[in-house]
Formats: C-alpha cells, sequence, structure tokens
C-alpha cells in the first residue's frame, strides 16, 4: 500500500490536464470550504506553520520580490506581510500580446506571511493570540510543513517531523474554534434570556438548528478536524458562517521537501502526510521545493542558466530511471498561487482594447451585472446588457488581430442580459446607461 501511496503523490505533483466538463474546486472538495466564506473579490490567503519551514522564503519567491524578512529566527516574522502576486494566466497573455496595449494590468491574488505558531498558541505561547488573530483575517489558509533536513534551519522542536508539526497547528487552530463555540454558546443563550425575560442564571433551551450545528461543529474540534469539512445543511451553514471559526477556511497543504527530494517527487514523509490529510477531512496536497525555486528565482536574469539549471535536474531524474512529463524539472509556483485563487473560489473575465488589456477577479457564480460592478459601481447599478466573446474562440477566430470582427461573422459575440453567470475567461465589454438620481 505504501508504494501505491508514493506512485499516487509522484504523479500530483504537475497540474493534470482535466477532461472538459471537470471542476478542479469541486473535485478537491473546497466548495464544501467556500459555503462559509465572505462574498468578496479581495479575498486573500495565508501561510501558516511551524516557525522556520519556509514561509517567509516562500512569500518572497510568490511575489517575485523580497517583501518579507526572511531570517532564521523562530518570530522574525510578527506583523504580518501582505504581499500581492500576480496570477499565472495564459489566456491574459495572449490578449496582451495580441492587443499590445500601453496598459496591461493582471489579476493579482493576496498572500499574507503570518508569523510561525508554536504549540500552545493558542493559550497565548510565542506570540499565539496576535498569529491566531491573522490567521482569522485571511480568507483561505496555505498550511506550510517542513519535510526537508538542514543543520543549518533550526527546527524548534529540535528534529523533523511534518505529522506531529501538522498535529499542532491544526491542534491549535481547534483548540481557538474551540474556544470561539464556547463564546458563541454563551452568547447565544444570552440573547433567549434577553428575549424570553428569563434570569441570568436560568438555563434556556437553544433551537434544534442551532444545537445541531454546534454539535457537529463540537464533534470536529474534539477530533482535531477542520470544521470545513463536515456535512452541514444550507440553514446550518448561514449559522456557522457568523461564528468566526478559522477551520471553516479552506486549506491547501504545501510540503517543503528538499531539492532532492523534489526532483525524483518522492519522499518517505508524502504517504503519511496523504494519510494524515485524509484522516482529517481530506485537502489538496502540493509537493514543492523552496531550495529549489529559490535557486530557479536566482537565475531569473540569465535565462540560459535558468534553462540549463532545470535541464540539469530533468537529467538528475532520468539518472535515477525517473522519466515522463512529470519528471520534467519545473516551478511549481504558478500552480501554488493557482491554487490559492481556486480555494478562494475566484475566476477573472478580461477587458481588451487598444488602450488597456485587464483581468478582473470576481467570485465563482457571480452575474454580468456584479461582474460590471467590479469595473465600476455606475455599470452595475446602469446595466443594460453585455456583450461576450469566449476566449477560446477570440484565438482560434481572431487571426492573431485585435479585432472581435472575426468573431462577430461567426456569430459567436453574444449578447447576455442581467441574469448571465459569467465564465472564467470571457471578455467582455458592458452596455450602461446610469441617469441622475432624482433629488
Amino acid at each position: 500500500t505504501t508504494t501505491t501511496t508514493t506512485t499516487t503523490l509522484r504523479f500530483i505533483m504537475p497540474p493534470k490536464n482535466k477532461k472538459k466538463g471537470t471542476n478542479d474546486t469541486e473535485d478537491l472538495g473546497l466548495m464544501k470550504a467556500a459555503r462559509f466564506g465572505r462574498v468578496k473579490n479581495n479575498l486573500s490567503m495565508g501561510f501558516v506553520g511551524l516557525p522556520n519551514v519556509g514561509k517567509s522564503t516562500l512569500t518572497n519567491l510568490l511575489a517575485g520580490a523580497s517583501h518579507a524578512e526572511a531570517a532564521n529566527y523562530p518570530f522574525c516574522t510578527i506583523d504580518p506581510n501582505v504581499v500581492t502576486c500576480v496570477v499565472p494566466d495564459q489566456k491574459f497573455k495572449h490578449l496582451a500580446s495580441v492587443y499590445k496595449p500601453p496598459s496591461v494590468v493582471p489579476a493579482i491574488l493576496k498572500i499574507v506571511d503570518i508569523a510561525g505558531l508554536i504549540a500552545g498558541a493558542s493559550e497565548g505561547a510565542g506570540l499565539g493570540n496576535a498569529f491566531l488573530s491573522h490567521i482569522a483575517a485571511v480568507d483561505g489558509i496555505f498550511h506550510l510543513v517542513r519535510a526537508f533536513d538542514s543543520d543549518e534551519i533550526v527546527h524548534v522542536d529540535d528534529s523533523v517531523d511534518p505529522i506531529r508539526d501538522l498535529e499542532t497547528i491544526q491542534q491549535e487552530l481547534c483548540l481557538k474554534d474551540k474556544e470561539t463555540l464556547t463564546k458563541v454558546c454563551d452568547k447565544e443563550k444570552e440573547r433567549i434570556r434577553k428575549e424570553k425575560g428569563a434570569s441570568r442564571s436560568s438555563e434556556v433551551p437553544l433551537s434544534d438548528l442551532f444545537q445541531g450545528a454546534y454539535d457537529k461543529c463540537c464533534a470536529l474540534i474534539e477530533s482535531n478536524t477542520p470544521v470545513q469539512t463536515g456535512d452541514f445543511g444550507d440553514a446550518e451553514v448561514d449559522i456557522i458562517k457568523d461564528w468566526g471559526l478559522i477551520t471553516t477556511k479552506p486549506q491547501i497543504y504545501v510540503v517543503n521537501m528538499s531539492q532532492k527530494n523534489f526532483i525524483r517527487k518522492g519522499s518517505k514523509w508524502l504517504p503519511k502526510i496523504q494519510e494524515w490529510v485524509n484522516s482529517h477531512g481530506g485537502g489538496q496536497i502540493i509537493p514543492m521545493s523552496c531550495e529549489f525555486e529559490q535557486a530557479l528565482f536566482d537565475l531569473k536574469d540569465y535565462p540560459d542558466e535558468q534553462k540549463q539549471f532545470l535541464d540539469d535536474c530533468t537529467q538528475q531524474a532520468k539518472d535515477l530511471g525517473l522519466t515522463g512529463p512529470q519528471f520534467v524539472a519545473k516551478s511549481v509556483i504558478p500552480r501554488i498561487i493557482r491554487s490559492g485563487r481556486a480555494a478562494l473560489c475566484l475566476q477573472s473575465f478580461y477587458t481588451a482594447g487598444p488602450k488597456e488589456v485587464r483581468a478582473w477577479t470576481i467570485m465563482k457564480g457571480c452575474a454580468a451585472p456584479q461582474a460590471a460592478g467590479v469595473i465600476h459601481t455606475d455599470f452595475e447599478r446602469g446595466f443594460i446588457k453585455a456583450e461576450v466573446a469566449n476566449f477560446d474562440d477570440f484565438k482560434a477566430l481572431s487571426g492573431g488581430q485585435p479585432s472581435m470582427a472575426k468573431v462577430k461573422e461567426a456569430g459567436k459575440y453574444r449578447q447576455e442580459g442581467k441574469a448571465y453567470i459569467m465564465q472564467e475567461g470571457d471578455i467582455v465589454v458592458f452596455m450602461h446607461n446610469v441617469t441622475a438620481s432624482k433629488k
């Protein structure tokens, strides 16, 4: 069974080509977490992990610049460092290359580097309570664990054990949620007492809906399992949303390996991590290597040397008898950014013209008027219609010309009304008419 699991994890490294009609987000169960999220277009992901697991290094790499003070000291990141990273997007790149406008504005993902958490943080250990409030402020969590040995980078617990680290972090988050649930229950009882005019010492019954949701959350928290993985009805979700539980946020597990193990796409820890994640509600696991990514990033100004480095890494895998597309060395940074965005249920639509090509961020399931409102509130208020072209149609029909003429000729340029649900990659022109408001 171990061999099977390792093989599975070898193949998880590159993003797989999905059949049409499948949905990455739903496949990973992330939609379950999205139920509890805030409906906003500027959501953020936060890195959570023990000290010295590579959070600041990875945050720097994601932003493409050294924003966070990456120092080998357990509490070097006290204030959360917020960076914005460009979302890798081939469709956007194509539109920019076709229109060649003076202004090009890509989609971005906001990422927060939260200082290292340690055992006892929920009770204030380390810089505990401040960290947990920083985690509460983000919308999704990159759960970074260390699976590499290094004499130079100290481990807060003196030895490398990703399973112990996963348990520590998850336990701290669950303990904080347990404390929150107690407060939520007390507050609800107080509300009912006031409503009924009962004394403060009297015991009052909670509604079946509240009690049911509360009991389910408590059971998950007691088993050290994130609340977002549970089965809840819509009415229960609506109640739980207001409780502010940390473990209702989508989580992506990022495993920081040594460069050697990353090249061969295997590690003794990967099967154990997969087993742990599966037994704690499941989730997406992304193996990567900060050591590899940093070496690649450091060569960014020398494309020939960068290519040689990647070729050398691919050759090292070949020398071990590991061949095939999954063993071609390449950066995992784009995948991490795209996965974070998918976890938050965000997608892009584009506006394209001679002056500007821009990717706009919206929530999945967003209707055309709300998407128009992202550009300007007047566009939503005075929405008339949306003129929409599918990106694939534009690419296939435009012949590389910055014009919709051929798309229109082929009957692929559509007019959509208020009920239209925006699709990933729509190229849109919004028609609107705003009259001055009556005094």
